[in-house]
């Protein structure tokens, strides 16, 4: 973890490790071993992320957005970035770590118990903060609403007062993910936890951002089934999601729907032929209850399509 080892440390380099192993998952190795599928459509909030880790004071980030719409896939792009060493300086060598809050609560009986798994963590990462001989840590913690005290429903209520004085000092660097009005209900009553973030909105993919997003993934869905995604499959598979999947976001919704798509044909079909709409009407439909013939394109859909993603119609609009 680090260039040199220090003394005065009150937890060594191998017990602080030995806890990042247990309780976090590395997204910066992760991307590093290349487990990541690439992250696009997200360039603009990865700018807004850095400029706020980059600051001295207030520099804890607060996404917002919906379930779906791609908090976690943001800071897994941001580790994309700082393996591909484009950030600053500052961030070139810096971790991107999520907190596994279930794992930490795991065997626990009492929430002393549990807070105090998460103090030496805690502690670790605080007193290396500001040596120069380590890098920077970024602590990714999903659903942070969960560890405010009014989260009556959560195992890691109470959290929050553990973790305030590390954000006061600025021992932390903090990315927190949870929805607007999770955050309003449970964060922003707290003054004291509210002004040590500054938030970062996502917005849920258009039509047009998911498909740019779906061709971007598509190769390694492609290499996995061994068989290829046509545009017209994804176009329709965005299409049907959109009016028949409404309660969930893109593009996780389209994403998971190219995967078992590719999935049924492998199973039914093999590997080797295209994706068919056959089995992303399938797919739809066991997911909504429609049946497959009610979802069907029409033959002028599929030909609007079909010429919109022709290559002399791809020419002429970059013209």
């Amino acid at each position: 973890m680090a260039k040199k080892t220090k003394k005065n440390f009150k937890y060594t380099d191998e017990e602080l490790n030995e806890l990042i192993h247990r309780y976090c998952d590395d997204f910066t190795e992760n991307a590093r071993q290349d487990m990541y599928d690439p992250i696009t459509g997200r360039d603009r909030e990865i700018l807004e992320v850095i400029l706020i880790l980059l600051q001295k004071g207030r520099k804890n980030v607060m996404l917002q957005a919906p379930a779906g719409v791609g908090k976690t896939a943001l800071c897994v792009g941001l580790s994309q970035e700082i393996i591909k060493g484009n950030v600053p300086d500052l961030l070139k060598s810096a971790r991107v770590l999520e907190l596994d809050l279930a794992s930490m609560a795991a065997g626990t009986s009492t929430i002393s118990e549990f807070q105090g798994r998460m103090v030496p963590v805690l502690k670790g990462l605080g007193e290396r903060s500001l040596d120069p001989d380590y890098p920077l840590t970024i602590l990714f913690i999903d659903e942070i609403h969960q560890i405010m005290p009014t989260c009556e429903e959560s195992s890691y209520k109470g959290l929050s007062e553990v973790m305030k004085p590390y954000l006061t000092s600025g021992a932390l660097n903090i990315i927190g993910a949870t929805t607007k009005d999770e955050y309003r209900i449970y964060v922003a009553v707290d003054p004291a936890m509210d002004r040590r973030f500054q938030k970062v909105e996502l917005t849920v993919p258009n039509a047009e951002d998911t498909f740019t997003i779906l061709q971007n993934l598509r190769g390694r869905y492609e290499k996995h089934h061994g068989i290829e995604v046509p545009d017209i499959c994804l176009r329709a598979i965005i299409q049907l999601t959109n009016a028949h999947v409404r309660k969930r976001n893109q593009p996780d919704k389209s994403i998971i729907m190219m995967d078992s798509s590719c999935a049924w044909q492998v199973m039914q079909e093999g590997t080797g032929a295209p994706l068919s709409l056959d089995s992303v009407y399938k797919m739809v439909e066991r997911e909504t209850s429609i049946h497959a013939s009610a979802l069907a394109l029409t033959d002028d859909q599929i030909k609007a399509y079909e010429k919109n993603n022709s290559p002399k119609s791809k020419k002429k609009s970059k013209d």
